[in-house]
């Protein structure tokens, strides 16, 4: 059957060329000299010329700024070579068995516009390359213009590989353990790249002992899925024996022993974060801990859910598939607990962008390369899908060099009353959405583990490539079909696959599941692949089978596949059938509760508050500000902001970005959800800091709450409405001094959350984030605790944002700048009054805008006031450097009408607050003595594109 070749080129300006030389130059390309990027399409069909040029026109380019030449592929064509000329051609495309979704909806989209003759597509990119001979394009390929866990190259054309008909192998293997010596037990987790220790082998050799027979591979794998850190987080659950508890980090900041401090904790999670959501037992809250997301209370109608996961290992060896399938798999956890995703959010974290090529670790990609292929995943899955993006931070650290961290999370939006969580005996179960593939194999252990030079050789299975496409038409399938009360079940296919949704599902009541009615992409996946594939945009639903019909039209309606593989048996047995024949045969009691319990050791050091050194190294305050300005860290992240849609749904009312030019950072965002009734909106803000992480963990996971919540109130959130999320990403737990620090952001959470009256609704832990050098030595990331604050403002048009407004408005600090030179600060016991004042005075109208104190203290966000604003400030009295850069907790800057001065200081009665300056309608900053013109701060602020 013939291959139509389609080359589609920019008539005018491509920023993506623009965009690989420039970084192609910053890995030290300089002779590149230039670069020119097109889009490549492969069809496998029966064509006329005549419908190949519409087929062009219609679907495969953009007919104003595009060009398509067409033509009919020879094999017999050698593939790949070329022809010496002036610059050299490269073509990239997907390696046989990854998933190709723009090809997907080529062939859907084709048949629509009735082109029947297309079969088959395949994309790829092709690359005119000047300045460079064929080596030097083969090694910017491999740093640059394909990813080689996914994709493949070739100098010349390429030949392209298409998807072929689907049926499996249908091998079981039988894995022999009941025999195994310790040292072959601990060979077969690490073989099959399972990640149990040998205390969990031993529990699987015991059951199959009892049970007479070895495991098939089915099971196998399964198990280790079931009982992988990233499923059942049993570091969390561990019990953990302390010693050297004499440690500095309270909040009085005295080098005493902290009281009553355990010399055992049973389960950190259960010890710290979720006793301190029971200890609050607020009304509102809905669900915590328990499904896919948390879930709070709207108002009468409605309720909110939200969930914050990770995606490092797999953004770490394919950055654009890694955040892409992070951000869909995130929005499916909202999908799982039947609200429609309504805002999404993104926290990246990413080694120095500067960094010499020369001294990255063997198989680590450039962390500039990784946040460009991170950033277009977010980009690509949110726009693609119609869902918000509407916070998120980046910062930068050495530490993430070798392990980004990619925190995605996913707001949304459901009736009260409408998720079902109950499965009947009797039903159906349904998998919705894409087909299975390899892709996905083993991501559940894979994230689980330490990584090396060869992580991405060895599990680039573990990664998939997302299709937001396919998942619009679930989450319009699943609201649907929620409305209409089709289902008594549902969860997501996200880490370990069908293995852990049905697995899931099944836990309580029992399924039997036929294997082959598994619907696939390709070829030769074996029954364990099938099960355990995390190929993405699938849903499993138990179904009353006289509600199948009306599933199925919904299904056909959106172009939605619905396969039946199963059903609810009610004997508290998971069965797995391929061809009738059984391949997995566990009791639910043994799969879910009889992993055994982790011992593990923390050593809980002293605080190094006597270690610490001022960071303030010039002493010219205009230089350091406008240094701190355009440092990495605080620098303006618009060029990344404004790629990401952040208006799609129509109901952001605070944005990203603020301000007279909208170009200075928001607090916080704030939504009025479509569809509800009244004033009512929510508030999304985060806290993250691991500079604090590196110094004190108790005081950094304090500060981050009080970060995130302090965020969320400078636009209006309710501080007694303010639900919060986790998500811890450490090193390798099995360090007692790693344990340890651990152990205390565990605890500064509890301490946190009872402070502020904040419970926790949901959580999420990544570790063992270190990456295994050539050198043998373990690179661990700074410990990492990213809050998510989700809040409630009663009326959106009070909302606030942080820009100045007005020339003669007074400028108060409220709350207490810190002492310098302190490491961590403290978080005021003042801090919850100091907020619910605040609240008052912005539901009374008394503020005219606010904004926090963080990264640079007090001098950093007077200037980003300004340049919101582009009104100058006078700051009032004598500020040494030290204090004018101190961070600190429990403070903002308000600005306020002189008419209301009097109502305003009245509301902080007791509590410290401090005019320290006023508005002007001359554009520049003075403080301390010195005159800063705004201008230099856009500049500064500005400058640089990050």
């Amino acid at each position: 059957m013939p291959i139509y070749r389609f080359v589609a080129t920019f008539m005018y300006h491509d920023p993506r060329s623009a965009g690989f030389l420039s970084d192609a130059h910053a890995l030290g390309f300089h002779d590149l000299q230039r670069i020119k990027c097109q889009d490549l399409y492969f069809i496998e069909g029966q064509l006329s010329q005549e419908e190949m040029q519409q087929l062009a026109l219609k679907l495969l380019s953009d007919p104003v700024t595009q060009n398509v030449e067409s033509s009919v592929l020879k094999v017999e064509r050698n593939l790949s070579t070329f022809q010496p000329s002036t610059f050299t051609t490269l073509e990239v495309a997907y390696r046989p068995g990854v998933t190709d979704p723009v090809a997907e909806q080529i062939v859907r989209a084709a048949h629509e516009l009735g082109f029947r003759g297309v079969v088959r597509a395949a994309t790829g990119l092709r690359f005119n390359v000047e300045g460079l001979d064929a080596g030097r394009v083969n090694k910017l390929a491999r740093q640059l213009l394909a990813n080689n866990v996914i994709q493949h190259w070739a100098l010349g054309e390429i030949a392209p590989s298409f998807p072929e008909e689907a049926q499996a192998s249908g091998q079981v293997e039988i894995i022999p353990i009941r025999s195994a010596s310790v040292e072959e037990l601990l060979s077969v987790s690490s073989t099959r790249r399972a990640a149990l220790d040998l205390a969990e082998m031993q529990a699987i050799q015991a059951y199959y002992r009892k049970a007479q027979r070895d495991p098939t591979d089915v099971e196998f794998e399964t198990i280790a899925q079931t009982w992988s850190e990233h499923c059942v987080h049993k570091t969390f659950k561990a019990r953990v024996a302390i010693s050297n508890s004499v440690i500095g980090n309270s909040q009085s900041n005295s080098q005493c022993p902290i009281p009553n401090y355990p010399p055992e904790v049973d389960s950190i999670i259960k010890t710290y974060l979720k006793a301190a959501t029971d200890k609050i037992n607020a009304p509102w809250v809905i669900s915590a801990f328990v499904d896919n997301a948390g879930i709070i209370d709207f108002d009468d109608e409605f309720e909110i859910s939200f969930k914050v996961e990770t995606h490092n290992h797999p953004s770490a060896i394919e950055p654009f598939g890694g955040a892409n399938t992070g951000v869909g798999g995130v929005i499916r956890d909202v999908i799982g607990v039947s609200a429609k995703p309504i805002a999404a959010t993104d926290i990246l974290c990413f080694g120095p962008q500067d960094m010499n090529p020369d001294s990255l670790p063997e198989g680590v990609l450039h962390p500039r390369r990784i946040q460009s292929g991170v950033v277009a995943g977010v980009q690509d899955y949110g726009n693609k899908i119609g869902i918000p993006t509407v916070n998120g931070a980046i910062l930068y650290d050495e530490g993430y060099t070798a392990n980004p961290l990619v925190f995605c999370g996913c707001v949304g939006i459901a009736p009260k009353g409408k998720h079902r969580k109950t499965p009947q005996p009797g039903d159906r179960v349904i998998v919705l959405g894409g087909r299975t593939g390899r892709d996905g194999l083993r991501g559940a252990t894979f994230s689980s583990m330490t990584m090396d030079a060869q992580t991405g050789e060895v599990s680039g299975a573990s990664v998939q490539i997302g299709d937001p496409i396919t998942e619009k038409g679930l989450i319009d399938v699943i609201t649907r079909a929620r409305d209409l009360g089709l289902y008594n079940d549902i969860t997501d296919c996200g880490a370990g696959g069908l293995s852990s949704a049905a697995g899931e599902m099944a836990s309580v009541i029992g399924a039997d599941i036929e294997l082959q009615n598994v619907r696939l992409k390709y070829p030769g996946l074996a029954p364990w692949e099938i099960w355990l594939s995390e190929a993405q945009e699938r849903m499993v639903l138990a179904v009353a089978p006289e509600k199948l019909i009306v599933l199925q039209d919904l299904c056909d309606t959106f172009n939605t596949e619905l396969t039946d593989i199963g059903a609810i048996t009610g004997d508290m047995w998971l069965v797995v059938r391929y061809g009738g024949k059984i391949v997995l045969e566990l009791e639910n009691e043994f799969l879910h509760e009889g992993i055994p319990q982790r011992q593990l050791e923390a050593v809980i050091g002293n605080s190094i508050i006597s270690n610490y050194q001022s960071p303030i190294t010039n002493p010219q305050l205009p230089d350091r500000l406008l240094a701190l300005l355009s440092s990495p860290n605080i620098a303006s992240k618009a060029a990344t902001i404004r790629i990401y849609d952040h208006e799609v749904q129509g109901g952001t009312v605070v944005k990203p970005l603020t301000g007279v030019e909208a170009d200075a950072p928001s607090d916080a965002a704030v939504l009025k959800p479509i569809g509800t009734k009244g004033k009512k909106g929510i508030v999304l803000s985060n806290g993250i800091n691991p500079e604090y992480g590196k110094r004190d963990a108790y005081k950094m996971a304090l500060s981050v709450i009080d970060e995130a919540i302090r965020n969320a109130v400078a636009v209006g959130a309710d501080p007694g409405r303010i639900a919060i999320l986790d998500n811890f990403c450490w090193g390798d737990p099995k360090r007692p001094e790693t344990m340890g620090t651990l152990v205390e952001a565990c605890r500064g959470c509890h301490d946190g959350a009872l402070l502020f009256g904040t419970p926790f609704i949901s959580g999420k832990d990544s570790l063992n984030n270190e990456y295994l050098g050539a050198d043998g030595l373990r690179h661990s990331i700074p410990p990492t605790l990213l809050i998510s604050a989700l809040g409630i403002i009663d009326d959106v048009n009070t909302a606030i944002t942080m820009d100045l407004k007005a020339p003669g408005n007074a400028l108060y600090l409220i709350g207490q700048l810190p002492i310098p030179n302190y490491p961590v600060p403290d978080v005021p016991e003042n801090a919850p009054a100091l907020y619910r004042a605040l609240h008052q005075a912005i539901q009374n109208g008394l503020v005219k805008s606010c904004h926090d104190l963080s990264e640079g203290g007090l001098a950093v966000s007077a200037a980003e006031m300004c340049i919101g604003g582009r009104l100058g400030l006078e700051l009032l009295g004598t500020l040494s450097p030290e204090t004018c850069f101190a961070e600190t907790n429990g403070c903002l800057l308000a600005e306020i009408d002189p008419a209301a001065e009097a109502n305003f200081l009245a509301l902080f009665t007791g509590l410290p607050l401090t005019k320290i300056g006023a508005v002007t309608d001359e554009p520049v900053l003075k403080l301390a003595g010195e005159v800063i013109p705004v201008a230099d701060l856009v500049k500064a602020f500005t400058g640089d594109i990050r």
